[in-house]
């Protein structure tokens, strides 16, 4: 074979080589997916690099790539090749102090976040929904004490919030107009969907099924 057929043939395997692919959020009609090192939120019927949302629910996503279709779970296995998935979980390390702070994906973007089981809601402060791309105005009007006083928020559902492998769908919120709270706290509305255990500064999350 010749060096040239050699460098046909190289790149043809690169032109055949199916994307990377990581199932990072999975929520009832869409999911965040990773292609190529690149997070998409695609919705089922859109497609991106190819790949084409079927189906999606919080358990599993179906995509169809090179006219072939496959199911992916949170693992990013595909179902049927393997055992199921262990149980999602995060581990969180303590600060110094003494706080569990740790990263989510809400609306297709990363946030820090504060794991506070003393809030009822997940609420995030209206700079942090702004950069979030939250539309937290079209929410429902609300009252908040700060402690500045009181202060205007807004009411609303989050499609999906992602901390690691665990993702929860239809997490209620709540924004706050104004720099309160400086770090999005993570509250009950999410915390209620994971068993949460802490040993030796380390909280881990597991998810409920």
């Amino acid at each position: 074979m010749s060096k040239y057929s050699l460098l046909l043939l190289f790149f043809s395997v690169l032109l055949c080589a199916e994307p990377a692919i990581e199932v990072e959020g999975l929520f009832k009609g869409g999911a965040i997916l990773r292609i190529d090192g690149q997070q998409k939120m695609l919705r089922v019927g859109q497609q991106d690099a190819g790949i084409k949302v079927l189906e999606a629910t919080t358990q599993y996503v179906i995509i169809e790539l090179d006219g072939q279709q496959k199911k992916l779970n949170m693992n990013r296995n595909i179902l049927g090749a393997a055992e199921g998935p262990a149980t999602p979980e995060v581990n969180i390390s303590r600060n110094k102090f003494n706080r569990y702070i740790t990263y989510a994906t809400i609306n297709g973007r990363r946030t820090k976040v504060l794991v506070d089981t003393g809030a009822n809601i997940v609420a995030m402060s209206s700079l942090d929904a702004k950069a979030l791309g939250v539309p937290y105005l079209k929410g429902r009007k609300s009252k908040v004490v700060t402690a500045s006083g009181v202060a205007e928020a807004y009411d609303l559902v989050l499609p999906t919030v992602t901390v690691g492998a665990i993702t929860v769908s239809g997490v209620q919120a709540s924004v706050v107009e104004g720099r309160f709270p400086d770090t999005v706290l993570l509250g009950m509305s999410f915390l209620e969907s994971v068993d949460m255990q802490e040993s030796n500064g380390v909280m881990t999350l597991r998810r409920k099924y």
